[in-house]
């Protein structure tokens, strides 16, 4: 209240209580409702912090919480599982792309070799396709994944990668190798929050002791994690907003099944009449009869079969709590909506329950679904963009293959592209017929649908022409096989120019 409202309210508190009314319906006027503090937002408190500072005392929790659910929960796995299957898939297909087509196919042929386990991965366990999938996955569930990239004697090229856990970064380590850089969450950044080094946690060969950490430049890391705020320098859980509904339908589930199992027991209870009064003091008979043993019901459960004897004056009561979910299968479909809903996939990806789809609804909905996925392609490629990269650096320096002007023209040698392995049609004949018709009014190129085929759209055209050739030097017209033309077999041809 300013000093003119004070002298209004001491000489009129009927004007000076209007003035303030009408104040405060003013500043009600001008606030959001979602930043009031009436009643239902009393206990929604909230504060404005930084990306790191937001996460920092979460994350590990939260990657924790995430871990147990991988482990114990099918609908966690139903959402990671259909990242793996659509981010992923079957692969992508490398396309060099670097003008010289010998140099291309080169380079395509020892990228598939080296994309083998005991060439591409330091521990030789994984092929290339292996670690990526691994990558998706702990992306959807720790936040992130980290890909060193090691020199080792051994294999196609001394180039290979080492997956790392994010628990693996030194949270102690402090020391910076400038003094204007800062350390935080086990890396260093420059003035502008550019990581320039990694801290690794090393351990002993039992796995328990660990060691002073190796400090990794950042030029040698693959950080493959998702940024959300401009602020935030290391990785959170890409479930973290539906962890809790995924518990919430879990210990649903278990509820309704213990229940379930408890409804299918048949079991026998023998009630005891009460014993007559004792005979004096000392002569009493005892609560399970003369001779009887008491019975303890502590901890004891329904078993299929079960024959229990009370102890007398007990009594069986069933205990039925009021307001229970009687229609499992609807609240199960809501939860698992609002999972797909989180993550932004559709309820059929999620469940896989196709049941109340249509071809219109499931094309919709897998529409929707690529776009979410497209997040995650772009990321993924950017990761393998320079995995190549490296590959086809560490081809020249080890003399697999010879290009004299590679350094003054390595990105027109490195220039690549990738094509990933093609998914099945829910409806084939419409599909094809809407590829045709987009063909035929230029909607679409050739090299486009070779590409949504998972092929190189120069080598459809090879093969196509190597048929047809074939074809034509056995007799047979393939063109009408191949393009649905009403042709005839070569021989034909030249029968009917001879008859001619």
């Amino acid at each position: 209240m300013n000093w003119l409202d004070q002298v209004v309210g001491w000489v009129s508190p009927e004007a000076g209580y209007k003035r303030e009314a009408y104040r405060r319906a003013l500043e009600v006027e001008r606030n959001y409702d979602a930043a009031g503090h009436d009643r239902l937002n009393a206990n929604w408190r909230v504060f404005n912090e930084s990306g790191e500072m937001t996460d920092r005392y979460s994350r590990d929790t939260v990657r924790a919480r995430a871990r147990d659910l991988e482990r114990n929960s099918d609908i966690m796995n139903s959402v990671t599982g259909a990242y793996k299957r659509n981010v992923f898939g079957a692969g992508y297909r490398l396309r060099a792309n670097s003008g010289d087509d010998n140099l291309d196919h080169e380079l395509e042929r020892l990228w598939k070799i080296w994309c083998k386990k005991q060439n591409c991965d330091v521990t030789g366990t994984q092929s290339f396709n292996a670690m990526m999938r691994m990558a998706i996955r702990r992306k959807k569930i720790d936040g992130g994944i980290i890909l060193l990239k090691r020199y080792t004697s051994g294999g196609l090229i001394p180039f290979k990668l080492q997956a790392l856990e994010v628990d693996e970064l030194d949270l102690s380590a402090m020391t910076t190798h400038k003094k204007e850089n800062k350390v935080v969450g086990g890396i260093e950044y420059n003035p502008y929050n550019r990581p320039v080094g990694y801290y690794i946690k090393q351990y002993s060969i039992d796995g328990f002791t660990e060691k002073n950490p190796i400090y990794i430049e950042a030029k040698e890391v693959i950080f493959f994690y998702t940024k959300t705020r401009p602020s935030q320098i290391r990785e959170m859980s890409d479930m973290s907003q539906t962890i809790s509904r995924i518990r919430d339908a879990n210990e649903f589930m278990r509820a309704v099944s213990v229940k379930e199992r408890i409804l299918a027991c048949l079991s026998v209870f023998i009630e005891r009449e009460l014993p007559p009064a004792g005979g004096g003091p000392g002569r009493g008979i005892s609560a399970a009869g003369a001779g009887g043993e008491q019975y303890n019901y502590q901890g004891k459960t329904l078993t299929p079969g079960m024959i229990q004897y009370l102890n007398q004056g007990d009594k069986v009561q069933a205990v039925v709590p009021s307001g229970q979910a009687t229609d499992a299968t609807a609240y199960l479909k809501q939860e698992i909506r609002l999972v797909g809903a989180g993550q932004g996939l559709s309820y059929e990806t999620t469940s896989r329950d196709m049941s109340e789809s249509n071809y219109s609804s499931a094309r919709q909905g897998m529409i929707e679904d690529d776009l979410t996925y497209v997040d995650d392609k772009d990321q993924l490629m950017e990761v393998m963009d320079e995995i190549y990269e490296t590959f086809v650096i560490s081809l020249v320096l080890a003399g697999k293959v010879e290009i004299l002007d590679f350094w003054s023209k390595k990105e027109i040698y490195m220039e690549h592209t990738w094509i990933q392995a093609p998914k099945r049609w829910i409806d084939p004949l419409k599909e094809a017929n809407a590829n045709k018709t987009a063909l035929n009014t230029g909607q679409k190129t050739w090299g486009d649908l070779a590409s949504e085929n998972g092929k190189d759209w120069k080598e459809q055209i090879d093969e196509m022409a190597e048929i047809l050739d074939y074809g034509s030097s056995k007799g047979i017209d393939m063109g009408g096989v191949i393009f649905g033309k009403n042709g005839t077999s070569a021989a034909d041809k030249n029968a009917a120019t001879e008859k001619g």
